[in-house]
């Protein structure tokens, strides 16, 4: 009964579930000073659809990184993915049907290159995608004449506004995406040699993991799934905008890092990364119908992406901090075993000893 009371307390504690309390503080904290804006259903149903694709690009970060590879091109692979979509239905005249499946393989193509620099040019993760990075946004320049891409037709536009049951379509796909990608990672042995890969890769390649494999499928999953974000991205505001995409990035690491803290102490996770995001735009939402300058937004990520970095490395800090503990005392413990069995027993005081001599 003690184990599972420390258990419930353990679940229901700060360190695990801080996104939690600290969406409880925001909505009261809106909801008592512009509760005539903030509580409206509308905006709810507003914030729901609007985070959808960033909870996208977010799980488009996370998979790589969960793997050992921080993707710094995940907003222009956004971006370019959905200028690449617009290009298509105005520019090439493709259908729906065939270009949408199009622009997930230019993602995953994108991925697969990116995957190959690192793991046969050696380049390291954060300067290859920061390379990568660059060279989309000179992409999307190109392709775009860095004008907007318009007349993509209406019926492109209904797959980011349809609504079933008063919630569009893409909050469905994220979800889907989301529980594909938990059930991966944490049922599959596939996800526990991701896992593996992003905490040692030389332990996990000496266990017979071909790390360079897992890094390569990681990234190449993560472009298919920044693409699928892009062509979401030019079907909701029915054109292709070559500003728009690189803005993902920041609201997307953000929540994978904060939600690296969140029920699974210090370890990347699916549905930790889909609370952050949501609590991250609660109070983005709230400080602009408070009416506070664009600039806040910026500040409020950034400040959340650091504290995020900050309590996720503290937290696999105090965790492996308490594991050398542990070993330590286990050490201890059978040391001082070993040296009671090496100790001869004392002699008897009564004179036996003697009378045996």
């Amino acid at each position: 009964m003690s184990s599972q009371r420390a258990a419930i307390l353990h679940s229901l504690s700060f360190r695990n579930i801080s996104a939690v309390y600290i969406f409880i503080i925001l909505f009261a904290v809106f909801a008592l000073w512009i509760p005539d804006r903030f509580l409206q259903i509308g905006v709810w149903r507003s914030l729901l659809d609007a985070e959808a694709l960033t909870g996208l690009a977010a799980l488009a970060a996370l998979i790589p990184l969960i793997a050992g590879s921080l993707n710094l091109a995940v907003g222009a692979q956004v971006g370019f993915c959905a200028i690449t979509s617009a290009w298509l239905l105005s520019k090439a005249q493709l259908p729906i049907i065939i270009q949408l499946p199009a622009v997930i393989l230019a993602g995953a193509l994108i991925g697969l290159i990116t995957a190959l620099v690192i793991t046969i040019l050696k380049v390291e993760p954060i300067i290859a995608t920061l390379g990568m990075s660059s060279i989309l946004l000179a992409g999307m320049a190109w392709v775009s004449g860095s004008q907007q891409i318009l007349d993509l037709g209406p019926d492109y536009r209904l797959l980011a506004t349809t609504q079933i049951g008063g919630v569009t379509l893409p909050v469905y796909i994220l979800i889907a995406v989301a529980l594909v990608a938990w059930y991966v990672l944490e049922r599959t042995p596939a996800g526990r040699r991701m896992y593996a890969v992003g905490f040692n890769p030389d332990a996990a390649r000496l266990a017979g993991i071909n790390v360079n494999k897992i890094k390569v499928w990681s990234l190449v999953a993560g472009g298919a799934l920044a693409a699928l974000a892009g062509a979401l991205l030019t079907s909701r505001i029915n054109a292709g905008d070559p500003t728009v995409g690189p803005s993902f990035l920041l609201p997307a690491l953000t929540a994978v890092f904060l939600g690296s803290t969140q029920f699974r102490g210090g370890r990347f996770n699916v549905w930790g990364t889909i609370v952050a995001m949501y609590v991250l735009a609660v109070g983005i939402k709230g400080l602009q119908l408070a009416g506070l300058p664009r600039w806040v937004n910026d500040l409020f990520y950034g400040l959340a992406l650091l504290i995020a970095v900050a309590l996720s490395q503290w937290e696999k800090t105090s965790r492996r901090g308490a594991a050398i503990d542990r070993t330590l005392r286990s050490i201890g413990s059978s040391s001082r075993k070993k040296d009671s069995a090496s100790v001869p027993p004392p002699l008897p005081t009564d004179g036996s000893a003697q009378r045996r001599s």
